[in-house]
């Protein structure tokens, strides 16, 4: 295997990162097919779980509210009630929305982190415009669905053949995080919550550390 010489880890930053969370909404999620109806809304509330714990300036925006897209899902907005809110009237690249943009901009941060529906169109077509603009973007895979995996391999691949990175969800909660000892209790109760499997590890943990 050839090692590139040149390449930098560039890790997700806390300080520098905003969240994007384009399109889920109650219509256009119905077409979600590459992962099961109860996984993809789990990655997704834990996605936007993983932005609220961090504090991240995070943005929210819709298309064609009112046509067949539907509303955006309500949990989120719950999570998120006083984060910019652009319902968009008819582009389908966010980035060509003015207000969007300029939102993303008053962010002031470089590292975007963006999930949506659907991840051929609504997440790439945004991701593939911000890094044109210099933007360094982090497409989270489990928190954006499309109609199947045949689709969905094809936007990863036309992705991060531009420079996007793919991640889960999990992935940018730790790498946001860098360090257990930042706040065990937070990171802990913020994964079980979301990974049942994790709640049993972290049972085992609190107990032991109480002996």
């Amino acid at each position: 295997m050839k090692l590139n010489k040149d390449f930098k880890y560039n890790r997700l930053s806390r300080d520098d990162a905003a969240l994007l969370l384009v399109d889920h909404q109650s219509g256009l999620i119905s077409l979600v097919q590459d992962f099961s109806p109860n996984e993809f809304k789990n990655n997704v509330l834990a996605l936007a779980a993983c932005g609220k714990y961090f504090e991240l300036p995070t943005i929210l925006t819709t298309s064609f509210e009112e046509g067949p897209n539907g509303p955006l899902v309500p949990e989120i907005k719950e999570i998120f009630p006083a984060a910019p809110y652009v319902a968009r009237p008819g582009n389908i690249n966010a980035w060509d929305n003015e207000e969007f943009v300029d939102a993303v901009k008053k962010t002031g941060c470089k590292q975007l982190i963006i999930a949506g529906v659907v991840t051929e169109v609504c997440v790439a077509f945004p991701a593939l415009s911000a890094v044109e603009a210099g933007y360094e973007v982090f497409v989270v895979t489990d928190a954006s669905g499309t109609f199947n995996t045949v689709t969905r391999n094809a936007s990863w691949m036309r992705m991060q053949s531009a420079g996007v990175q793919l991640m889960n969800w999990f992935g940018v909660a730790c790498e946001l995080h860098r360090d257990w000892r930042n706040d065990v209790e937070g990171l802990g109760a913020l994964l079980s919550s979301y990974i049942p499997n994790y709640r049993n590890l972290m049972t085992s943990y609190f107990a032991m550390s109480k002996k």
